[in-house]
């Protein structure tokens, strides 16, 4: 079972300030190298701000317009994540309970967690077959 561990933006972050000391990154910086011992680290990594990304919208009419970020009339913003593979919900939820205050100790911070699609979670369609064959290609 695949997790995303979603570390939301704050006013800070999405102005690109970071921690004046280097606690914040030596706490991520062991917290992942625990997850990579145990196996069972995917990937992960903190994102720039959003007024350096872009949105695209898709019109009813299958038209597509490019907006700039940043995204300021948004309530939540993504500014990191780390994808894990564990056996259980409850392996999920031990890991998420290590998760360093993603802002720094003493700074409101949320995170959030979510499992990922597995192919095997869709209908096996020929759409799917192809999905699985790109998958096995790639490994």
């Amino acid at each position: 079972m695949r997790f995303i561990i979603i570390v939301k933006a704050t006013a800070e972050s999405e102005a690109g300030i970071f921690p004046e000391d280097d606690t914040l990154m030596a706490e991520m910086t062991g917290y992942h190298e625990e997850l990579q011992k145990a196996g069972v680290l995917l990937d992960g990594s903190g994102l720039k701000p959003s007024a350096l990304g872009w949105r695209i919208h898709y019109g009813r009419d299958g038209s597509r317009r490019v907006v700039d970020g940043p995204f300021t009339e948004t309530k939540e913003l993504v500014a990191g994540y780390t994808v894990i593979q564990v056996r259980s919900i409850e392996e999920a939820m031990e890991w998420a309970r290590r998760f360093p205050a993603p802002m720094g100790r003493g700074v409101e911070a949320t995170i959030e967690v979510r499992p990922l699609y597995e192919i095997d979670d869709f209908p096996q369609t020929e759409s799917i077959a192809r999905l699985r064959e790109l998958d096995r290609i790639s490994q």
